[in-house]
């Protein structure tokens, strides 16, 4: 079983994550109706939201997220 080394993530692996988290709570609050609704765009909002999530999700996960420490040691190969 692989231990996962969060000491060694990158900055932009932690920056995709929180995205996707974002993304994914974001898209949560939208599905039990819990937005602003002083503007009447309601469905304008749910297209964006759906939008925000899924290039989010796809770009979060596209690059490289390396969590594990025998991924980590490989990025640091591959960059020298």
């Amino acid at each position: 079983m692989r231990k996962i080394n969060l000491k060694g993530v990158s900055m932009q692996t932690w920056v995709r994550t929180l995205v996707l988290i974002l993304a994914l709570v974001n898209q949560a609050l939208v599905m039990f109706g819990v937005t602003d609704n002083e503007v009447e765009l309601e469905t304008w909002t749910r297209y964006a939201t759906y939008a925000f999530t899924v290039i989010s999700a796809v770009w979060s996960w596209w690059k490289n997220n390396s969590f594990t420490q025998k991924a980590q040691q490989a990025d640091a190969i591959l960059h020298e």
